[in-house]
């Protein structure tokens, strides 16, 4: 059972930055695409960034781009995301995902695997 483990969310001032992690657990699968989604109370769920594990292109909504950056771990199936100058209207649930195949999208069906979610609050 493969499961996507999120950590690194909590409470930030508004400007400030948070890195958030994923790590595929129970995984023996390679994914070639991982990313990350969130969904603020009452919103849709949006895309935020992904990135082509072979090699490396990185996807961004306009939302997020120049302050966001999302990379590859040095560990199989891990990602990152690095957030700087959070405005109160990030805050989210944030979601890691990943798939098998494919590469970098912003539509929510193209991802099988799905993590529980990190908070990202931002105070202003």
């Amino acid at each position: 059972q493969v499961q996507l483990v999120e950590s690194g969310g909590g409470l930030v001032q508004a400007g400030g930055s948070l890195k958030l992690s994923c790590a595929a657990s129970g995984a023996t699968l390679r994914f070639s695409v991982m990313g990350w989604f969130r969904q603020a109370p009452g919103k849709e769920r949006e895309f935020v960034a992904a990135i082509n594990w072979n090699d490396g292109t990185t996807y961004y909504p306009d939302s997020v781009k120049g302050r966001f950056a999302i990379s590859r771990g040095n560990a199989k199936n891990t990602v990152y995301l690095q957030m700087n100058s959070l405005k109160p209207e990030d805050t989210a649930l944030y979601y890691c995902v990943a798939n098998t195949w494919g590469s970098g999208s912003p539509k929510t069906d193209v991802y099988d695997y799905w993590g529980q979610g990190t908070q990202v609050t931002v105070s202003s």
